[in-house]
């Protein structure tokens, strides 16, 4: 998620009264979640052959902001929530299914909510099956993770040069939207610099796989990864 998604996650659910929304690296189990989409596919479908029915379909659901399913009409209070910014993340979805009407008031949905935040999970990790980040980016909206690693301290330790970071980055770009945007692909813009730095050494050493990425941090010497992590934690300034 991008810093000015995550602000705006943020406002929206001060703006509803919430005390706040579970966090987005708190991640379910997806065959869980399947036995409770039996409470919302009366109303919903997902998979290759789903339609809309009294509920729009929930493919691609993260990322994408609120009522713009394509064909289905919903209702003036998801049309202004939508208008107003609100967008599907982990946890958006989380606060979402605790109460809907919180966050959409008048929403037209009859379902009042979920209480149990495992459950949401698990029912959000079922969802995140449908959408169309890969899942093998461990950083991929909704799934990021505290870091765990135990890198060199020395390394994390490297202080990147950013304008050297901005020269490198036109490799990285390619795939990656400069601007933060994560269809299919997840944003590396705005990352803490030691998360960067993390990430690539792991695809460096394989401990995390990706045929692209494994091969891109394999050619990256320790003053690069640190170089880029610094450009891209603050690309415009």
């Amino acid at each position: 998620m991008t810093a000015r998604t995550a602000s705006l996650t943020v406002a929206l659910v001060a703006g509803f009264g919430l005390a706040g929304p579970a966090p987005a690296d708190d991640i379910g189990d997806a065959a869980r979640g399947k036995a409770l989409f039996g409470l919302c596919k009366g109303c919903h479908q997902v998979g290759a052959d789903a339609s809309n029915r009294i509920g729009p379909i929930l493919n691609n659901i993260f990322g994408r902001r609120a009522a713009t399913v394509e064909g289905f009409r919903y209702s003036k209070a998801f049309d202004r929530a939508g208008s107003k910014g609100l967008e599907w993340h982990a946890d958006t979805l989380h606060a979402f299914l605790e109460s809907p009407r919180a966050i959409v008031p008048g929403t037209r949905m009859s379902f009042r909510g979920m209480d149990d935040a495992q459950e949401r999970a698990d029912l959000i990790a079922y969802l995140r099956t449908f959408s169309a980040s890969p899942a093998n980016y461990p950083e991929s909206d909704p799934t990021a993770r505290p870091t765990d690693h135990d890198l060199d301290p020395a390394i994390l330790a490297i202080e990147g040069d950013a304008e050297y970071g901005a020269y490198l980055s036109s490799e990285c770009t390619t795939c990656h939207q400069a601007k933060g945007g994560d269809e299919g692909i997840p944003s590396i813009v705005y990352w803490p610099e030691e998360d960067f730095v993390v990430a690539m050494h792991a695809y460096k050493t394989g401990s995390r796989t990706h045929p692209v990425m494994n091969m891109v941090a394999g050619r990256l010497g320790e003053e690069e990864i640190a170089a880029l992590a610094a450009y891209f934690a603050a690309p415009d300034d």
